[in-house]
C-alpha cells in the first residue's frame, strides 16, 4: 500500500508526560506559595494597585544551567534590597523563535550540538526554575511552544508571547488558559494592533487541542486570561518608547477597551539592537514614569553576567562563561547599576504614580 503521511518525518519518539517530570521535579507548597504571591504581585503592578515597577531582566536565552544559577544569584540578592519600588522577575527563556534557522534554545538541545535530547532539555529546564524558585526570584519565560508549557507553568509567574506569535491563533489560544499575567510584543513592524487584538483575543474562553498531564491529546477549554498587556519592543527599525509613543498605545488601549498597562522592552529595536543602548532607553522611560506616566509598569532588559553576545561553538568547552549564544546582553555590572538607577530616581517621588 502506498504511504501518504508522514514522507518527510524521520521518527517519533515518546517523551515523558508533564505529571512524570514533575515528580521528578517537584513544586515544594514553599515554592508554590511563592508562585501565588508573585503572581498576584505582578497583576497589582499590572492593575496600578501596587506602586513598584516590574523588571524582567535576564539573559536572551539560557544556555548554561550552572551560569544562570551564578545569574540567578546575584539577581535574588539585589531584588531584596531594591524591593521597596522594584519587582525584578528573572527572565529565563528556554525557547528561541528563528527567523530561518538555528540553535532552537535549551528544550529543543540541552546539549548544544544537533542532537535535540528534548525530553533531557524538559529535565534541566524545570530542574533550574525550581533552583531559581528557591532562591526567591519570579521567574518569566517566553511560551513559544504549546506543548513545552505543560511542563513548566506551574513555575512561572509572567510570561511573554513574541513579536513573531501575536497574531498566531494558536498562541493567543493558549494565553487564554494560562495561569500568569502575559505580555504580548507589538509585531516586528511595529504594528500595534497585532498585540492590541491579542489582548482582547487571549481575555476570551477557547477550545482547542492541547495535552493534558498525562500526556495525552485533548480537548482544552479555556475561561480567558484578563491579565494581558501590551509590550512596545519598537519596529521597522525605529523604537517606540517615546512620549508619543506610549501616548498612541494608551489611546489604542483604551479604544479597545483595554486597561493601558504597557512594558517597554529596551532591547530590541528599542535599542537599535544595540545592547549598550538599553540604558538610555530605561532612562528616558523612568524620566517618563517620574513626570507623572501612569500606564509604563514594567520594563525588560537582557542581561548576563558578561557583556555582549558569541557565535555558538562546535566545541562547546571554546564558549566564553556567562555571555549570550543568541542577542546580544548588558554585562552584570551594568545591569547593576540600571537597577540602582532606576529605583533611587522612583524612591525621589515615593513610587511610581497610581490611577485616580
Amino acid at each position: 500500500m502506498l504511504r501518504t503521511t508522514n514522507l518527510n518525518v524521520h521518527s517519533l519518539t515518546p517523551i515523558i508526560a508533564p505529571a512524570d517530570l514533575k515528580q521528578v521535579f517537584p513544586l515544594s507548597e514553599k515554592a508554590a506559595e511563592f508562585v501565588v504571591n508573585s503572581r498576584r504581585d505582578i497583576r497589582n503592578i499590572l492593575a496600578q494597585q501596587d506602586r513598584r515597577i516590574m523588571v524582567v531582566v535576564g539573559p536572551c536565552s539560557i544556555h548554561d544551567p550552572k551560569a544562570a544559577i551564578d545569574y540567578a544569584e546575584k539577581l535574588a540578592a539585589l531584588s531584596h534590597e531594591l524591593s521597596e519600588h522594584l519587582l525584578l522577575v528573572m527572565r529565563v527563556y528556554f525557547e528561541k523563535p528563528r527567523t530561518t534557522i538555528g540553535w532552537k534554545g535549551l528544550i529543543n538541545d540541552p546539549d548544544l550540538n544537533g542532537t535535540h535530547q528534548i525530553s533531557k532539555g524538559l529535565g534541566v529546564a524545570r530542574g533550574l526554575l525550581c533552583a531559581i524558585t528557591d532562591l526567591g526570584l519570579p521567574i518569566a519565560s517566553e511560551m513559544l511552544d504549546p506543548i513545552t508549557i505543560q511542563y513548566l507553568s506551574d513555575m512561572i509567574s509572567w510570561g511573554a508571547i513574541g513579536a513573531r506569535t501575536s497574531e498566531s491563533q494558536t498562541h493567543r489560544e493558549m494565553a487564554s488558559g494560562l495561569s500568569f499575567p502575559v505580555g504580548f510584543k507589538n509585531g516586528t513592524d511595529g504594528n500595534l494592533q497585532i498585540a492590541i487584538d491579542a489582548i482582547a483575543a487571549a481575555r476570551h474562553a477557547h477550545s482547542f487541542l492541547g495535552i493534558n498531564r498525562e500526556g495525552r491529546i485533548s480537548i482544552v477549554q479555556t475561561t480567558g486570561n484578563p491579565d494581558g498587556h501590551l509590550v512596545l519592543r519598537g519596529g521597522g527599525g525605529k523604537p517606540n518608547y517615546f512620549p508619543e509613543d506610549i501616548a498612541r498605545s494608551e489611546a489604542l488601549l483604551q479604544k479597545a477597551g483595554l486597561t493601558p498597562a504597557i512594558m517597554v522592552d529596551c532591547s530590541h529595536a528599542n535599542s537599535y539592537k544595540d545592547h549598550e543602548r538599553q540604558e538610555e532607553v530605561m532612562v528616558h522611560v523612568i524620566e517618563q514614569i517620574q513626570a507623572g506616566n501612569r500606564s509604563i509598569c514594567s520594563l525588560m532588559i537582557e542581561s548576563n553576567l558578561e557583556a555582549g553576545g558569541q557565535p555558538m561553538q562546535t566545541d562547546i568547552r571554546q564558549l566564553r562563561y556567562g555571555v549570550s549564544i543568541t542577542d546580544k546582553c548588558v554585562d552584570w555590572k551594568t545591569t547593576e547599576r540600571m537597577l540602582r538607577h532606576a529605583h533611587s530616581r522612583l524612591q525621589a517621588i515615593g513610587g511610581r504614580p497610581l490611577a485616580d
